[in-house]
């Protein structure tokens, strides 16, 4: 008769045969990174942990274990009393913490003596991890790229929008980074991920694509807001393909202003973000596109952004660091129209 199993390595089949994937870990280290689809359900919260360990050091490892099994066992009753009240005998969670140890461990045993065939997750959220910067390393060299270029308001990030929405295969960096990679793109009212909740998003990405089939991806420099693109990944793209967009200088101001349009109403937040740009370009210069957003001339503001800094880092950065961008496919924008969009992606090969 065979043995239970009551742990398994990490793979990629961890992510998909269990009915649930139960984080034991505290809040906040589930919000900085976590697998995904897992549910968080805590065996001891932020300030339970931090006073076991404080009680581990001062005073005894005894006396912090003592008080530990009973915060532990009372969690444990108001998940099983609320979260895991309405799951059927053949529920198979899968439940892991730090290490896949003692929390973990607490928590898939009461789970077991229920009747559910509850395992861990040997390594716990450290081997997961471990994963994922393996196969960050290894994924980008698999798929074929094509990278979307255009000065800043020349509708990168709406063409991949089309281009996924007629059905092609597309890696929206900015959507995972929660930023649109500028000075002024901070997404309102959505705080960026942690790096490593950053990496975890991109793989899953990653790993769905279809190696057989061109993946779209902005030409992004190495990092968007405060978040490092893996540098497999840069390597990847930077020696892959290009289609360049040559927009408009109407589409491209009208672009911008729908997508900066928050800062309209919060003229607060335009000049701090302004300010960060006066080592580059000198205060006078910062003070002249302050005063044409105190005038609410946004046309005005943004044309001059995009004449006095946008364009020369673009021409900068872009032509150093994608050596195949000369030979790119042109795709010329007339509008900012979302069908002219549309109409531009199903033209490209999906």
């Amino acid at each position: 008769m065979k043995a239970p199993v009551h742990s398994v390595a990490m793979d990629p089949s961890v992510l998909t045969s269990f009915d649930a994937l139960i984080d034991a870990r505290s809040p906040s280290e589930f919000a900085d990174d976590h697998l995904p689809g897992a549910r968080s359900l805590p065996v001891l919260d932020d300030a339970e942990r931090a006073r076991i360990g404080t009680i581990y050091k001062q005073d005894s490892p005894f006396a912090a274990k003592r008080l530990g099994a009973a915060l532990v066992a009372r969690n444990l009753a108001r998940h099983l009393e609320t979260a895991l009240a309405g799951h059927p005998r053949a529920w198979r969670p899968l439940v892991y913490c730090w290490r896949g140890g003692k929390r973990s461990g607490a928590f898939a045993h009461v789970l077991r003596e229920v009747g559910w065939p509850a395992v861990t997750l040997e390594g716990g959220y450290r081997a997961y991890r471990r994963w994922v910067v393996e196969r960050l390393a290894a994924l980008p060299s698999r798929l074929g790229f094509r990278v979307v270029h255009g000065a800043t308001g020349s509708g990168k990030s709406r063409l991949l929008r089309a281009l996924a929405g007629a059905g092609a295969q597309v890696l929206d960096l900015e959507e995972l980074a929660a930023h649109r990679g500028s000075v002024l793109g901070q997404v309102p009212g959505q705080a960026q991920p942690s790096q490593k909740m950053f990496e975890t998003r991109v793989q899953a990405a990653l790993a769905a694509f279809d190696p057989a089939r061109p993946v779209y991806v902005e030409g992004e420099s190495r990092k968007i807001g405060q978040l490092q693109v893996p540098e497999a990944l840069m390597v990847a793209m930077r020696a892959s393909e290009c289609v360049r967009l040559e927009t408009a200088p109407a589409a491209r101001v009208a672009l911008l202003m729908d997508e900066y349009r928050h800062f309209f109403d919060d003229p607060g937040a335009l000049n701090a973000q302004l300010d960060c740009l006066a080592p580059l370009h000198g205060r006078e210069t910062v003070q002249a596109w302050k005063a044409l957003g105190a005038a609410a001339d946004w046309a005005a503001l943004v044309s001059r952004l995009l004449e006095e800094h946008y364009d020369p880092a673009y021409l900068r950065s872009a032509q150093r660091n994608f050596p195949r961008l000369a030979e790119a496919q042109v795709v010329r924008v007339e509008t900012a129209d979302e069908d002219a969009f549309a109409a531009l992606a199903r033209a490209l090969p999906a």
